[in-house]
């Protein structure tokens, strides 16, 4: 039997700016059950005429963790996103349901080598696992494709020395200058360069938007890559 999610009620209690479009909203989630990294929530939102909209947004915090963090990115004539970005302040609260998703996690138990690729705010459930490996012995390795350095996430932790974690930046349209890669698109060699070779037998996590991540998953598999062991998750226009 299927156990119904139930709505709560959240409440802000901070909010981080990842970038001029993104933040990082830290909820307060009374009887939160707790969640996986690489499981998302349903935020809904209610008008005082009763009108109500929904969407879909990853968890970025680790699991171990007692509160809920969301990074959302603005949509410009999106419904949700602008008013959690740019309206939502601490004290305020909302509706969500979840945690949502049982595939496209990482268990802290698992043993093998870990492969991210993330595009734009694909990173977000991505972090969520960088942030859940604490001190397991698990390798990981991060390919954050973005198309400029003003669009990067968690840009303070990141550049932090992660012992086990490894992170490569691609950037799409504009690389700065110590960047070790012109810009570009994802390509075999980035793969090849920075991620784990095949005959290593990594679990895969590609996140991004959904050219993003066809492109990345096709990429691997003409490598050699099991595609049982690769999980997408992809998103593309909602109405943000």
């Amino acid at each position: 039997m299927i156990k119904r999610l139930n709505w709560r009620v959240a409440t802000l209690v901070s909010t981080r700016q990842e970038t001029p479009t993104a933040r990082t909203l830290v909820f307060d989630v009374p009887g939160w059950p707790g969640h996986l990294p690489g499981q998302h929530v349903d935020v809904r939102l209610t008008a005082p005429d009763g009108y109500s909209t929904q969407r879909s947004y990853s968890i970025a915090n680790a699991s171990s963790e007692d509160r809920l963090e969301l990074t959302v990115q603005t949509v410009g004539d999106g419904e949700v996103s602008p008013y959690l970005t740019e309206v939502l302040e601490p004290g305020d609260q909302i509706e969500l349901r979840g945690p949502v998703g049982g595939w496209f996690v990482w268990r802290p138990h698992s043993s093998p080598p870990v492969l991210l690729v993330g595009g734009g705010s694909g990173i977000v459930p991505l972090m969520a696992m960088v942030r859940s490996r604490g001190k397991s012995d698990t390798p990981f390795r991060l390919l954050y494709s973005l198309r400029d350095p003003g669009q990067l996430f968690y840009a303070d932790e990141l550049e932090k020395v992660m012992a086990g974690v490894e992170v490569a930046y691609l950037y799409t349209r504009i690389a700065p200058p110590d960047a070790g890669r012109a810009a570009g698109r994802l390509q075999a060699a980035d793969l090849i360069a920075y991620g784990w070779p095949p005959e290593t037998a990594p679990d895969v996590y590609v996140c991004g938007p959904t050219g993003f991540v066809e492109a990345a998953a096709d990429l691997l598999t003409g490598l050699g890559h099991d595609p049982a062991k690769i999980r997408t998750e992809r998103f593309g226009p909602t109405g943000g």
